[in-house]
């Protein structure tokens, strides 16, 4: 190990609190807008609504859902990329979400991203050489060009790329090796944390286990702590020591990684893991399927209680349909603390007492172009991961 990455990595372990971030009542609010010249708001797509998140230091937290529950913008608040409408979140002890200017971007060193498209977030008129210096050049990092050289250097060996690759242009590259580029630009700068948004989706499936790797070695070698925003349940599975489960604006169900897959309390979760195939036969044949059903709620006019329960086959509309239930602790026996869920009825729903039925279409609202509401008749909507 380098005498640069060994000062990277005391430097990250010397935070002694349990939490390297901390958000809490986050919410992301975007608005609509109607008319060119008043520019009238006339609602919000709450694409975050009120997550608590913590994250330990040195740990990866996976960020799970489908497409449109929020994942990758609650990862782009944490960052400040998008600034949270309320909550706060704090990192390494301080709130992120206040700091302004150049504050911020001295901060943003500590924190850093690896994108979903590798090409996309590449410069093509930049060698591989720039794109690394850049951001070391604007946090003081390269004001020593032979120590830049040799960091440089270190950076495409710790990434498993070739030192003649400093010359060429991102166009010149498989996209797992420009996903690499990224990864090393990501660590040009010492950071502590990393959120990778979708890392290796966008990435053939032989080569998405190598970057995945990669990532593990990485965070070993650096002494990183991760947020891995992903869909891919095995991905999740593979790389997470714990994992929060989104779904439209919030997280429904949070825990460590085995627990989580051994034994999924909330309904949702249980219908994603029931989506994933087993590679045994005998053992596909006999387990429980869950095909969800029901219209998918829009994020701009999410349902009012619980925002599962247009979907959920053991809604009770006592509390389903008025009461938004909070991250609990299941009263459950061999239910670890770490495992909290969304869910008026968890108990009721292991023991069997609630039984599973079928999901009744509703009528949804959706607002038209003149922002009237306007009443659409049921979809069926079949998901898996």
């Amino acid at each position: 190990m380098s005498e640069a990455t060994q000062t990277a990595k005391a430097e990250h372990t010397a935070y002694d609190g349990e939490f390297l971030v901390d958000a809490k009542g986050i919410k992301v609010h975007f608005p609509i807008k109607r008319g060119v010249i008043f520019d009238k708001t006339i609602g919000h797509v709450y694409a975050v609504d009120g997550v608590d998140l913590q994250i330990r230091t040195g740990e990866t937290y996976g960020l799970v859902g489908e497409s449109g529950s929020g994942k990758s913008t609650l990862g782009r608040a944490i960052l400040n990329l998008e600034p949270p409408t309320a909550g706060t979140v704090e990192f390494d002890g301080v709130d992120i979400a206040s700091l302004k200017g150049e504050t911020l971007r001295h901060k943003r060193q500590d924190i850093q991203m690896v994108f979903q498209d590798p090409m996309g977030s590449l410069d093509p008129r930049q060698t591989v050489e720039s794109l690394l210096l850049e951001g070391m050049k604007a946090h003081g990092l390269a004001k020593d060009g032979a120590q830049a050289n040799k960091r440089l250097r270190e950076l495409l060996q710790a990434v498993g790329l070739p030192v003649a690759a400093l010359k060429k242009y991102p166009h010149e590259f498989s996209g797992g090796q420009r996903q690499r580029i990224g990864i090393a630009r990501a660590l040009s700068v010492n950071p502590k944390l990393i959120v990778a948004d979708e890392p290796v989706s966008a990435l053939d499936v032989s080569v998405q286990a190598q970057v995945i790797n990669l990532l593990e070695d990485l965070q070993e070698e650096f002494g990183l702590t991760y947020l891995v925003v992903a869909h891919d349940l095995a991905v999740v599975r593979h790389i997470s020591d714990r994992i929060g489960v989104m779904y439209l604006g919030g997280i429904c169900e949070e825990a460590d990684a085995d627990d989580l897959y051994a034994q999924p309390l909330h309904p949702y979760t249980r219908a994603l893991m029931s989506a994933v195939p087993v590679p045994d036969p005998l053992v596909e044949d006999r387990r429980e399927r869950i095909i969800l059903t029901g219209d998918l709620p829009s994020p701009s006019n999410p349902p009012k209680g619980c925002r599962f329960h247009t979907r959920c086959p053991w809604r009770q509309e006592t509390k389903c349909d008025t009461e938004r239930p909070v991250l609990r602790i299941p009263d459950l026996p061999g239910i670890a603390t770490s495992h909290r869920v969304a869910c008026h009825w968890t108990e009721q729903i292991e023991s069997g007492e609630i039984q599973s039925h079928e999901v009744k279409a509703q009528l949804v609202e959706q607002h038209d172009a003149d922002g009237e509401v306007d009443l659409i008749g049921p979809a069926s909507i079949s998901e898996a991961l």
